[in-house]
């Protein structure tokens, strides 16, 4: 039996079942790519698959709509795949572990992928239905969306006719999203110098236990960034006790608040007492400081084994915990116009060690380009006075209010009539793919709403079967509408 089997809308959790089968972590998608290609030549729907692997499918309206206005569902097929330090599942290879408890799907030891895979699974059932009324329906299904938004950057959307589009990308019901900041991905390059030999003994030292969170919607929360909290206690201690860096990493994903980092040193044995000792120290003052927030924050060390290894050398210890110390991090600026919007932020999201160089990769938001840009100096900037260099990738433009917007009125009175409240009108701090959308086809018109989803890109990521089966009859009845 199939985990979701017992599920309404049948159809709608038959492909989130069908999708969650299928590896689709950012950067590995042809064989969801190829799904959905396939799924279309079955049904003889029209469809191109292009170079980036998207997908656009197109199904002609149903009887009665030819003459309504087009619209395009759009979603992307890409996950943040992140997992447990102990699970075993291959997020390159393997299937997720999906299970459904009480009012929530989830999946064991991984993320879910709900979003974006609720967004798929609508489309899917909409093109395989032969008994839902819609006009003519261009599903634009993208990748990459999660590390920079590539795939809608490149695709061609020049074949389609609709100038209304919605994006099944948000995770509140009740929420209708209008405009969205833009951003972009940083990478910094610090070089680092080693040496033989360590005189002394080796400590692995970790941070966890942390909420982590989407960067965008999540920002705003100051969750501990397991990667800042790692090199501003290391540093603490550094200016104390002298060791060396052997490597140092967290995170998973640039736009994922980090839950754990983990660093090795190498210190003199006789050091270790007081090492551990000041290690307690911090760890007592950071619990205390984040008591309300960070219930279970850790910062620990363990002695470990190693045969041979190259250390940084002491000035690149120095650079790599003061650069960590210095580096920005979390909300930068509030919207001085919309009440508890984020303007501006930074995510420190990954950081890796290399033979030669240590890379920290970040994800800066705003709602004002020139503000994107000025953070991307500052990071930039920092990391030319460490030696290093800086390397942009993955920009998307924000996506601008529209005060004449037909179908978010249109929207507003269905969501009123349905559920007999008003529905909620917001920007998102997030990045969507409507502004990229808008500048290939101008003048189109854009709504984002989507189910409830919790904890996104994180191991405990929830998404909620009530309000996914009722977003699913609101965006019938949208489609319904004449």
């Amino acid at each position: 039996m199939r985990a979701l089997e017992q599920l309404e809308p049948k159809k709608v959790y038959y492909y989130f079942e069908e999708i969650c089968n299928i590896p689709h972590g950012s950067g590995n998608l042809d064989g969801i790519s190829c799904y959905l290609a396939k799924f279309a030549e079955d049904r003889g729907l029209f469809h191109i698959r292009d170079a980036s692997n998207n997908v656009i499918i197109i199904k002609e309206a149903s009887a009665g709509y030819e003459s309504v206005e087009p619209v395009i569902l759009q979603g992307h097929m890409d996950m943040v795949a992140v997992k447990k330090s102990d699970c075993d599942i291959d997020l390159e290879k393997d299937p997720l572990r999906i299970k459904a408890e009480g009012d929530f799907i989830f999946a064991e030891g991984t993320s879910l992928g709900g979003d974006d895979g609720i967004a798929v699974a609508y489309i899917l059932a909409i093109l395989d239905s032969e008994d839902i009324a819609h006009p003519r329906i261009e599903a634009v299904i993208t990748t990459d969306e999660e590390i920079g938004m590539e795939g809608a950057t490149a695709i061609d959307l020049s074949m389609l006719k609709a100038k209304r589009m919605l994006n099944i990308d948000s995770e509140e019901e009740g929420i209708l999203l209008t405009s969205c900041a833009g951003g972009m991905r940083m990478d910094s390059y610090i070089p680092v110098t080693r040496e033989t030999g360590c005189d002394g003994i080796f400590l692995k030292v970790s941070t966890g236990g942390l909420l982590g969170g989407h960067s965008g919607t999540e920002i705003n929360k100051e969750h501990t960034n397991a990667i800042k909290l790692l090199g501003i206690a290391l540093q603490q201690i550094h200016v104390k006790i002298p060791f060396r860096l052997v490597e140092i990493s967290g995170g998973e994903k640039d736009n994922a608040i980090p839950r754990e980092a983990v660093a090795v040193i190498c210190l003199p044995e006789d050091e270790k007492e007081a090492f551990v000792s000041e290690l307690d120290r911090i760890e007592k003052e950071e619990k205390n400081e984040k008591k309300s927030k960070e219930k279970n924050l850790f910062i620990k060390c363990e002695e470990v084994q190693i045969s041979s290894a190259l250390v940084f050398d002491g000035n690149s210890t120095d650079n790599i915990l003061s650069f960590l110390v210095l580096l920005p991090n979390g909300v930068m600026a509030m919207s001085a116009d919309i009440d508890g919007l984020v303007e501006t932020s930074l995510n420190v999201g990954i950081l890796k060690t290399g033979d030669s160089e240590v890379v920290a990769s970040c994800a800066i938001r705003s709602a004002i380009e020139s503000a994107k840009y000025k953070i991307g100096l500052q990071v930039d900037v920092l990391t030319k006075l460490f030696g290093g260099y800086s390397e942009t990738h993955g920009e998307y433009p924000g996506w601008q209010f529209n005060p004449d917007s037909k179908l978010r009125a249109d929207m507003v009175r269905i969501y009123k009539e349905m559920f007999g409240k008003e529905v909620k009108v917001e920007a998102l701090h997030a990045g969507l793919e409507c502004g990229i959308m808008i500048s290939k086809i101008p003048g189109l018109d854009c709504v984002s709403f989507g189910p409830d989803i919790f904890d996104i890109h994180t191991t405990e990521e929830r998404l909620s079967i009530s309000s996914t089966s009722r977003m699913w009859e609101y965006l019938l009845e949208i489609l319904r509408q004449k």
